[in-house]
């Protein structure tokens, strides 16, 4: 294991979750008016319906089955699944959910970079941040042959163990350094959208998880603007 894949594996993930977390509650204490998705839906909604709602889909079912998948222990799942069944439905779940998010991000794209008012109007940021979104999805579905590959299931066991080891201070990246190159790029460049996530438009994921907090929120108390009415006084016509 050498000095650049200890410092990629071992020391970057460390860096990536501090900007990640200090960066989003800078920009949100800091630039709050920043603090947006920056919808075109205005300057055309074309294209926007589909790809928008095909993108968050599959990014969303994504984001939840690589954070289960890596971060579930095995001793949970074991007595329930084999690891070979669970790479399987892996790549076939995450295969579907890949395609639809490729599909939808494919379409976004398209409008960002075709349209001219909504090229013209957007920062560079938002392009910037599309096209990793894109090469990260492509490079995720190139990996599915190689998982497919290795049906018992030691590959997801070897990304289980780093993950796991990274979020509880134990970093070890000795398994990973025999994983095919996909994989390898392909967890770089997921850590660096981390890194990049509070210096551009994704910062609005986390007002998405803050609505569920709408549902727990008290009732809103409305009090009548005309003086000396009670709640319980009859409305005048």
């Amino acid at each position: 294991m050498n000095t650049l894949h200890n410092f990629l594996f071992n020391v970057y993930p460390y860096v990536c979750l501090s900007v990640f977390l200090m960066g989003s509650l800078a920009r949100f204490d800091r630039d709050q008016y920043t603090w947006k998705s920056d919808s075109s839906q205005l300057l055309r909604k074309r294209q926007l319906r589909w790809g928008s709602n095909l993108f968050h889909i599959g990014i969303l079912f994504l984001f939840g089955g690589h954070t289960v998948g890596l971060l579930t222990p095995h001793f949970i799942y074991e007595p329930f699944i084999s690891p070979g069944d669970k790479q399987m439905v892996a790549v076939v779940a995450g295969g579907i959910a890949g395609v639809i998010c490729f599909i939808g991000l494919t379409m976004l794209l398209h409008r960002r970079i075709f349209d001219d008012r909504i090229r013209l109007t957007s920062h560079r940021t938002d392009l910037f941040i599309l096209v990793i979104l894109w090469v990260q999805l492509v490079l995720g579905l190139i990996t599915l042959p190689f998982s497919y590959g290795h049906s018992d299931g030691s590959v997801m066991l070897v990304l289980s163990d780093w993950a796991q080891r990274i979020v509880t201070f134990r970093p070890d990246a000795a398994g990973l350094v025999a994983l095919d190159w996909p994989y390898k790029v392909h967890l770089v460049l997921g850590m660096t959208i981390f890194l990049l996530f509070p210096f551009s438009r994704l910062v609005h994921v986390w007002s998405g998880f803050g609505t569920l907090a709408y549902v727990f929120r008290p009732y809103q108390v409305v009090r009548s603007r005309k003086l000396g009415l009670t709640p319980n006084t009859p409305r005048q016509p």
